[in-house]
Order: C-alpha cells, then structure tokens, then sequence
C-alpha cells in the first residue's frame, strides 16, 4: 500500500498521465476525457461494486462521485462531448466507508435515480426532479419496508427501459438478496422478492449481474459463512427471462424461490480459504451464454490468478489467465488492501468468434490499469495493454454498462485512490477523475 501511496503522491495526485489520445495495439484511439477532483483517501469512488458509476440516456452520459469534503457530485455530458456539467448535491455520504458508494441509473422517462450512502444502514434515495437534470429531490424511501440494513445497492435497466434494483437485506455471512421493479407510469416502486436469494441466517450471496441484448438477467455469486472473506465458496448460477420475476437454471429448469445453498446451480466449484473473491462482474456472448470473471488460488499453488467461467454448449467451463508471478492472501473483514483488482469483463461475439476484454489492475504492472483481450476462449492470454502510465493505486474498473450495450463503446471511470485495510484511511488529498473511452 505505501509503494502505490508514494506513486500517487510523486505524480501530484493527479490522474493517469495519459495523453488525450494515445493508441492501443490494434491501433485503437483511447479518448481520455478529465471529469472533477473526488475523494481518495479510500476507495468509496472505485471500487468494483459501483453499479453504476457511469450511465448513458439518449445523448446524454451521466457521472456520481464523492468530492474531497464527503458531498454527492452529479455530472452530465453530451456523449460526443468533452465538457462535464457538474452540479454538488445537498447530501453527503459516510465516505471513510468504502462501502458506501454511489449508484445511478437513468429511467425511460430520462429522470436519474440515486442511490449512496449504503452500508448495513437505512436506504438513501433520491431522484431528479425532472428528466435530463441534475437537480436531486427530496431523500426519500422506496417501499419502506427490508430498508434499514441496505448494502451494495445495483440500479439494472431492462430492454424495455424498465428498471430493477437490488440490494442486500443484513449483514455479512447473514443477508438476504432484495429486488424492487420501477413503474415508470406511477413513478413508484414495487417489491418483487423480498429474498430472492436465501442466506438462511448462515450466510449471505455476494453476487455480480448482467442483462444481455435480448433482456435475459444474468445472476451469479459466491457464498460467504462468516465476515471473513477466507469464508467465501463457490460459484452459483441463476438467469431471468421474464424481467427478474422467475428465475432458472443454465438449462430451463425453474427455480424454486428462494433461492438456497442447497438447491443452486454452481458453475464453479471452488473450497474455502482458496483466496476466492467476491463481488466481480459477469456478461453475456450474443447467444446469451453467460461467463463470470473473478480470481482464486488452484489448490497446490499460492498464487491467485484471473479466471472466467463460462458456459459452452450446455457445459461449465473455466480459463485460467496464468500471467501472475506474486503470491497474496485474502483474510479478515472489510475492505481489503489487495496488490489486484476484481475484474471487469466484456463480452461480444458468439461460438469461436467470442472476444473478451478483461479490465484490471495488478501490483505486477506497477498499478496501471491494464485490459486483457483475447479473441476466442483458445487464444494465449499474452495480449496485454496498460491504458496509462501511471498508477492509479487501488482503483477497481467501473464502466458505463448502457453505452456497452447500445454502441459497444466503453466508457471506464478512472480515479487514482488509496485502500488501507479495516476501513482504514490513507493521508491523500483529492485526485483527478477522467473516463476514458474506446469502442471495443
């Protein structure tokens, strides 16, 4: 943690020294676009778990960050725009937390939704007062109801504009998966399962989710016994149809809900105390075959590495991305001072032609954030990049998922930050935030 400290504090705390266009290997352009200063003595701005940090309506790409003093930032920008438009909110955040990060998304009738502030804690929302702004509402609740001990909350926007959102219900090692729908036309929420995943009062689901072109939801997690992260296991699986209302295994075969340890699909196998993390992200080919990026340590090895599950003709599989040299090990609670990044992935393509782009960062590359891409499960994973110079600390990737689904343009959120364990706080001012865009 002080090698990546020092980095950042020797660059003046400013964001990746890339150029404003700098080029891949393929000769891809890379638009690297500078947003606001944000907080970064932690990393409530950049962790993985942000769904979403970025999000795209019509012509118009939507920003939520922390700034230096705790507060709630919005900005918005013309999608073939430079210029962000930032406007501070009235609300703060618990941001020595780095659990209570910010999620938007933007409803079929253009209003932003907010969601911050969430950590085992009552539910904070809010909305714009009208379409196409920036100007938050009053803090309100959704159902009042399963809304006093909120965590990881995750906006999701359906095909059909609709949106969903999901959050967990109590604590680690004993928490419940909540799902509320959005009617856009009575503007209010409604609850579709109170406990759409079962901890059983043992254990909770960190989960990671993902709604393809053809609106299927994509839902997979690992289980945790405890507020250790040794305690995580396993690789479950569940998709939806229908919009989130029932849910089925990798074959068809319907669900009975809730969900349970015992009665799940598991992709992947995978004990205890193998450095399984939680909490990474999961997309979909163009058949809507669904594959799972995360990291673990194969039994006999001490070294943890990249992997994606992923289902081929009715099969479970696994790739394991064997570029790692430096052994770690994950223990205790809270959030983690890691030397990687829990993993984006983006998927597009289908059968042989399925191209995947892996989105990290590894202590290895001098905390750059770095992309993996591989065309077709077989390719060597040898095709590395580093999208800038600099280290951006313990940054994990956040992207806009709206912009990837409509355009396959990426849009990362890039901020440098600082995690010490056990919710500790790095002595660092605020730091630039950029995006940076490429289309894949």
């Amino acid at each position: 943690m002080k090698q990546y400290l020092n980095q950042l504090i020797r660059v003046g705390m400013l964001a990746c020294a890339c150029l404003l266009f700098i080029y891949n290997a393929q000769g891809q352009k890379i638009k690297n676009t500078l947003v606001g200063n944000g907080w970064a003595k932690n990393t409530v701005n950049t962790t993985v778990f942000r769904k979403n940090s970025l999000t795209s309506n019509g012509k118009y790409q939507y920003i939520a960050y922390y700034d230096e003093a705790g507060y709630v930032v919005l900005g918005q920008r013309l999608l073939s725009g430079k210029v962000w438009k930032l406007r501070r909110s009235g609300y703060t955040g618990h941001v020595k937390d780095a659990h209570n990060v910010i999620s938007i998304m933007v409803d079929k009738a253009g209003y932003l939704h907010v969601c911050w502030d969430q950590h085992d804690s009552k539910l904070r929302y809010a909305r714009t007062l009208h379409p196409n702004s920036l100007v938050l509402g009053y803090e309100q609740a959704m159902l009042g109801q399963n809304e006093s001990k909120v965590t990881y909350p995750e906006f999701l926007k359906l095909p059909s504009g609709e949106l969903l959102f999901l959050y967990r219900d109590g604590g680690s090692g004993h928490g419940n998966l909540v799902v509320n729908r959005y009617d856009s036309k009575q503007q209010k929420w409604e609850r579709m399962h109170s406990n759409l995943i079962d901890g059983e009062g043992r254990r909770n689901a960190y989960w990671q989710s993902y709604v393809d072109r053809r609106g299927t939801i994509h839902l997979s997690w690992v289980w945790r016994e405890s507020t250790n992260v040794e305690s995580n296991h396993d690789m479950a699986y569940a998709c939806s149809n229908d919009g989130g209302l029932t849910w089925q295994k990798s074959n068809g075969m319907q669900y009975e809900l809730p969900m349970k340890e015992s009665t799940v699909e598991y992709a992947a196998r995978i004990p205890q105390q193998h450095e399984l993390i939680n909490q990474t992200s999961i997309a979909a080919d163009e058949k809507g075959n669904p594959f799972i990026a995360s990291y673990w340590r194969d039994a006999g090895s001490e070294i943890p590495q990249y992997k994606v599950i992923y289902l081929q003709e009715g099969e479970w599989k696994i790739r394991s991305f064997d570029f790692r040299k430096t052994p770690f090990t994950l223990s205790g609670g809270g959030t983690k001072d890691i030397p990687i990044a829990r993993p984006q992935l983006l998927v597009r393509g289908k059968d042989h032609k399925t191209m995947l782009t892996l989105v990290f960062r590894d202590q290895e590359r001098g905390y750059r954030p770095s992309i993996l891409r591989l065309n077709g499960m077989q390719q060597e994973a040898n095709n590395i990049i580093d999208l800038c110079d600099q280290s951006v600390g313990a940054w994990e990737p956040t992207y806009d998922t709206q912009l990837w689904q409509k355009k396959r343009k990426i849009a990362l959120f890039v901020q440098p930050t600082v995690q010490k364990d056990a919710e500790g706080l790095a002595d660092a001012p605020a730091t630039a935030i950029r995006v940076l865009e490429w289309r894949d």
